[in-house]
């Protein structure tokens, strides 16, 4: 990658990832991927990446490839604790990674977790009051043995003061690429997305497992052309009858087998699709009427009372949150 200048901190930017066995390789090797690349595009050594685990040495990762760790030690200023499910509840038990967790993340600049390594940090009592993310088939496991945080099922990755936690597997990219673009700027991130050949940079609030994607999974073959026609066309009318009609059914035989492809009734599934545009859009400059009508949801009352029913927010809040640069 081209070296790109500049302003970098006065001593490299200690970054611990921390594994164990049966970790998920992906939440360490990809976040890990997109800081070494950082410290290529700055041509020195932004981040002192450490892969660090409770005894050190070689662990094997859930699909059997070795890491060579060192053992925990030391005072990072950026904490990030990999997922997995084999070896998960064993990390959660170890007294000693409890203790070193709650000395060192005080005096961390940031702390989190990749997928499911949230239920490390939670076991440690640190996102008690947190607002935090997870793999979405973890999502009510964790709300329900932990239940003085707050998981956010819908955001690729969520940040809350100082605590970042990423979804499932490649969403601990999309938090790195955010890490690096609040160290070194959004340019450096975009180079480094480019370079990994990715389609594009998603944001946090992105659902990590989008209407559109679980519909078209699941549907495969007799809804996809209508779901990719409803997601291009959602300021237009789409009630069962006019679905219906479309795909060529009876109304009846329609909401059957549509709810049976999806596993949403064809009004919740169209109410999905435009709440995750609305969200999108939410980002722009955009008047809440006029966010309103290009997804079909006819007025701003309209889109706030659905908003709030979905996400526990008002479209506004979510705007302030989440504006774009």
């Amino acid at each position: 990658m081209s070296n790109i200048g500049y302003f970098l901190p006065m001593r490299p930017h200690r970054l611990f990832l921390l594994a164990y066995e049966g970790c998920q390789l992906l939440d360490v090797s990809g976040p890990a991927s997109v800081f070494g690349a950082a410290n290529e595009a700055s041509g020195c050594k932004v981040y002192d990446l450490r892969i660090v685990s409770p005894d050190g040495g070689p662990i094997l990762s859930n699909c059997g490839v070795a890491l060579q760790t060192r053992r925990i030690g030391g005072k990072p200023d950026t904490l990030l604790v990999a997922g997995g499910s084999r070896g998960l509840k064993a990390a959660m038990a170890r007294n000693d990674l409890r203790r070193w967790l709650c000395r060192v993340t005080p005096e961390t600049k940031r702390f989190g977790s990749v997928c499911t390594g949230a239920f490390v940090l939670a076991a440690a009592g640190l996102l008690d009051g947190k607002r935090v993310a997870t793999h979405w088939a973890s999502c009510d496991r964790l709300a329900r043995g932990f239940p003085a945080l707050t998981v956010d099922a819908e955001s690729l990755y969520v940040v809350d003061g100082k605590v970042w936690t990423s979804a499932g597997v490649t969403t601990g990219i999309d938090m790195a690429l955010a890490l690096v673009e609040a160290d070194l700027g959004a340019a450096m991130a975009n180079l480094i997305a480019r370079h990994f050949v990715l389609y594009a940079r998603r944001p946090g609030y992105q659902s990590q497992f989008s209407p559109l994607l679980q519909a078209q999974t699941a549907a495969e073959g007799p809804f996809a052309a209508l779901i990719e026609w409803m997601q291009q066309n959602l300021d237009q009318p789409l009630d069962v009858p006019a679905l219906a009609e479309r795909a060529g059914l009876s109304e009846r035989s329609f909401y059957r087998k549509f709810t049976e492809a999806t596993g949403k009734t064809p009004a919740h599934f169209v109410e999905s699709l435009r709440l995750e545009a609305a969200r999108t859009l939410l980002t722009r400059d955009l008047p809440l009427k006029t966010i309103a009508g290009k997804v079909g949801l006819s007025s701003s009352a309209r889109l706030g009372q659905a908003f709030e029913r979905r996400f526990g927010m008002a479209p506004s809040l979510f705007r302030e949150m989440h504006r774009a640069a």
